[in-house]
């Protein structure tokens, strides 16, 4: 008896609607994003027996899909839009439409099988939201600040004050981050550990703790090519092309790059470890990233073998 086919599922996530294609039948469903129709979603693909359900972080809208999937048991997967638009050129499909982009989802799924990963808990996710809202304050705070520079007044005035109440719910904001990871056995034994590497403060460790989970899991090699501080090859032929860092985890690595420039100045590995790169002729930016590298994998280390900072990690 022939095995029945499992079918791979595209879901495009948009604030009002959802657009289903099922591959290989093509079938096409569209539900609007209530959560009457999100139960009705689910129970109909569950009834498919899919091999995988593909979304793309569409600003948040897939957290909801993603979670009623996964509570029913549906295995799910939140792919990173950039790898899907690349696929979709790398098969000569330009126009992007809703419905496009489902079928272009299933057919990624299939082709490329991205691993299923476990969905984070409530905590992690709320630890995640303060982080991010975090990062759009201090990004707030850093265009007030620019304003500032060419403002006259009354505006300036304006500007100010507008910068002190950021300022203050930033202080909020890492207070809540202090409590959060305090409430949490694990997170406090977690902290602890990144906070006893000097160069690593609160905000590098909160960071690290949200959008990290993989740290101590990988090999050195895998979790600096997966934050984006790993050089990659430029060649082709007889061409040897400067080895560069690109893609990754972009507000982690800012973060990493913040408390990399405290650890050269405090933590006697990394700025050892620096002054070696300066007096060898490289220049201070690819210093500074290759020392971002070492106090990740150090890290890591760290993690994977849960002890707390010594000198030794070189």
């Amino acid at each position: 008896m022939e095995a029945k086919i499992r079918p791979w599922v595209g879901i495009d996530v948009s604030k009002d609607q959802l657009d289903v294609y099922i591959h290989p039948t093509a079938q096409r469903f569209c539900f609007k994003h209530t959560n009457e129709d999100l139960m009705t979603l689910g129970q109909q693909i569950c009834s498919l027996n899919p091999a995988l359900v593909v979304l793309e972080a569409s600003g948040g809208f897939e957290s909801t899909v993603a979670g009623v999937l996964a509570y029913l048991g549906v295995p799910t997967v939140v792919v990173n839009p950039r790898q899907v638009r690349d696929f979709a050129r790398a098969t000569g499909r330009l126009a992007k439409t809703d419905s496009i982009d489902a079928r272009i989802l299933a057919r990624f799924g299939e082709a490329v099988k991205p691993e299923v990963r476990p969905l984070p808990d409530d905590d992690t996710q709320k630890l995640r939201v303060l982080v991010k809202r975090r990062q759009q304050i201090v990004e707030m705070v850093t265009m007030e600040n620019n304003r500032l520079l060419h403002a006259s007044e009354p505006v300036a005035g304006n500007i100010k004050a507008h910068i002190a109440w950021l300022k203050q719910c930033l202080k909020d904001l890492d207070k809540d981050l202090g409590d959060l990871l305090r409430s949490s056995p694990i997170w406090r034994e977690k902290e602890d550990l990144l906070r006893s590497v000097p160069g690593v403060g609160p905000v590098l460790a909160a960071t690290l703790i949200a959008q990290l989970p993989e740290l101590g899991q990988l090999n050195r090699k895998k979790i600096a090519s997966l934050v984006g501080v790993a050089p990659l090859n430029r060649d082709s032929g007889t061409l040897k092309g400067r080895r560069t860092v690109w893609g990754g985890r972009g507000h982690l690595r800012a973060v990493l790059y913040m408390g990399t420039v405290a650890a050269i100045r405090c933590n006697p590995v990394i700025k050892a470890f620096y002054k070696r790169l300066i007096q060898a002729g490289k220049a201070k930016k690819v210093a500074i990233t290759a020392c971002m590298r070492k106090l990740l994998i150090i890290l890591n280390a760290m993690f994977k073998h849960k002890t707390l900072w010594k000198p030794i990690y070189a």
